[in-house]
């Protein structure tokens, strides 16, 4: 079985440069997700130099679409995308 390496946000350079595509891993902390509007404003906000909502430095962004929550849920299913 493929060891799983624990990682807390936020992140550390360290972390991040000994992490390889196809690792298993397990995250503690935030991880904000956003799609193609939140993207947008955090961009604009950027190039007009004014202050992000929140502190996105050495944090994970998960481009994400989630669907609709069944009832009695708080999330429905939440896939990559691109």
């Amino acid at each position: 079985m493929a060891k799983i390496i624990k990682i807390v946000t936020p992140l550390t350079d360290e972390v991040v440069s000994n992490l390889k595509a196809g690792d298993m891993v397990s995250i503690t902390g935030y991880i904000y997700t956003g799609r193609d509007a939140a993207h947008k404003r955090l961009f604009s906000l950027l190039q007009k130099g004014e202050k992000l909502p929140l502190e996105i430095r050495n944090q994970i962004i998960y481009y994400v679409g989630p669907a609709p929550a069944k009832p009695g849920y708080a999330c429905g299913s939440a896939g990559p995308t691109t």
